[in-house]
């Protein structure tokens, strides 16, 4: 894979639907129909009220979720790649060089001490340790962790703490593709105004950028298109067309 093209990322028809198989096989449908582009360059902001599916979108496209129905496509310079079939060892080197996630909440192994929990994308990637461990120091200064807790187990954090730990793993490595779950949501002002920089800056190299963002003075300045997500139908079925996503600017 090579360099991207113009859009970068295509969902077309999107379809989800979970099987509780704890209620008799019943078929709970969460999204329908649901489609967008996505240009490096730009952010676009899934909008809508909690639990209208735009964090199972974003699972969708980590890999953590398989699709229903539809189509989740990256385009390359050298061909398209298809992710709704794609095999779960695949996923790994995608996840290792293509697409990151920081999520609302961190999951590490325990005991392992922050910075090497920022590292690890790096070390993925065969980055020499010692400059892997400088560059996660610096992104961790940046987000204004105290040094002192950089050697202990993020497990201990607070809230806040571990939210800055996971969006310096987030943004190290750098992926083309960058999903962001509620990035700000445990931050002080001052955090707040690290990420957005982290954000424009991430557009600026050509990063494509899925995002929530239920803070509306952040989603105001990064977004350069909102896309809203409605129930369908009177259905509790989440559906957008490109046509109606708000033009930010």
């Amino acid at each position: 894979m090579t360099s991207l093209k113009q859009p970068f990322l295509s969902v077309d028809a999107l379809h989800k639907a979970f099987v509780l198989h704890g209620q008799g096989g019943m078929t709970l449908e969460v999204m329908r129909d649901l489609s967008l582009t996505l240009s490096p360059g730009e952010c676009l902001v899934l909008a809508g009220p909690s639990g209208i599916g735009k964090s199972t979108l974003l699972k969708m496209l980590h890999g953590s979720y398989r699709v229903t129905a539809g189509r989740l496509t990256l385009h390359f310079e050298d061909g398209d790649l298809s992710l709704e079939a794609l095999p779960a060892h695949a996923w790994h080197t995608l996840r290792r060089d293509v697409i990151g996630y920081v999520s609302q909440f961190l999951r590490v192994v325990p005991r392992v001490p922050a910075v090497e929990v920022v590292m690890e994308p790096l070390l993925a990637r065969g980055v020499d340790e010692a400059e892997a461990r400088l560059r996660a120091e610096a992104m961790l200064a940046r987000l204004n962790l105290p040094e002192r807790l950089w050697n202990l187990s993020p497990g201990t954090f607070s809230g806040g703490e571990q939210q800055r730990v996971n969006i310096a793993r987030g943004f190290i490595a750098e992926h083309p593709l960058l999903l962001l779950d509620e990035p700000t949501a445990s931050l002080d002002a001052a955090n707040r105004e690290v990420v957005v920089g982290l954000i424009e800056e991430a557009k600026a190299r050509g990063a494509a950028l899925l995002g929530i963002f239920h803070d509306e003075d952040v989603r105001e300045r990064v977004a350069d298109r909102l896309l809203p997500l409605t129930p369908h139908m009177g259905a509790n079925v989440v559906t957008a067309q490109p046509a109606t996503e708000e033009m930010r600017r």
